[in-house]
């Protein structure tokens, strides 16, 4: 890659920008009002906004790798504070994707050093899952089966957190989980039940 091309290239960008709405860069700097939450993985592939057809100043996102949700990390849980809480977004999805290097490193029992204790979180997903899992014969099939429900303990793992629980009791946020799959371009629903699986959990995760 030539990276003088990308700086030819932000010029047409502009050029283009300026050519359909002559204020659009003045509008895009007076803020931000994003409806949504993407938390997405890092796979150079899944371009968060070009694949759902929305621009700049449309969704707030945040990409790690295999879309994970993690108590612990502290980027992951600032993005969820400031975009739930400061920039008050009505919906938050996490969207995996089939083909996902994460996902598919995960169902190795490989030592691939730092990444170890990141995958672990996947693992654990599978763990859970097992029996689901190993039913399927078909790798291919439980690779993506794994995505599906990696995407899912995303969902719940949002639930868990004190932002979002109040941001659905005091204005109905709601949480998504979607599937992008990379060999079609379709971007899938999982159909996330948000309140049962907020009910199922209240009893432990509850926050007043």
């Amino acid at each position: 890659m030539n990276l003088k091309s990308v700086f030819e290239n932000n010029k047409k960008w502009i050029k283009d920008r300026l050519s359909s709405d002559s204020n659009y860069f003045e509008n895009l700097g007076k803020g931000q009002t994003p409806e949504l939450l993407y938390i997405g993985c890092s796979d150079s592939r899944v371009a968060a906004e070009d694949l759902m057809g929305l621009g700049p100043g449309d969704v707030f996102v945040h990409r790690n790798i295999a879309n994970m949700v993690i108590g612990t990390d502290l980027n992951a849980m600032s993005v969820i504070e400031y975009a739930v809480t400061h920039l008050k977004v009505n919906h938050v999805v996490v969207c995996g994707h089939y083909a996902c290097g994460g996902v598919k490193a995960a169902m190795q029992s490989a030592d691939l050093g730092v990444l170890n204790g990141w995958l672990r979180n996947i693992r654990d997903v599978y763990r859970l899952h097992r029996d689901e899992l190993n039913n399927i014969e078909d790798d291919n099939k439980k690779y993506d089966r794994l995505v599906e429900l990696n995407v899912k303990e995303q969902c719940v793992n949002l639930i868990k957190t004190a932002a979002v629980q109040k941001a659905y009791r005091d204005r109905g946020l709601k949480v998504h989980g979607w599937v992008f799959d990379v060999h079609s371009g379709q971007l899938i629903d999982l159909n996330i039940d948000f309140e049962k699986y907020l009910k199922d959990i209240m009893e432990i995760y509850h926050l007043d």
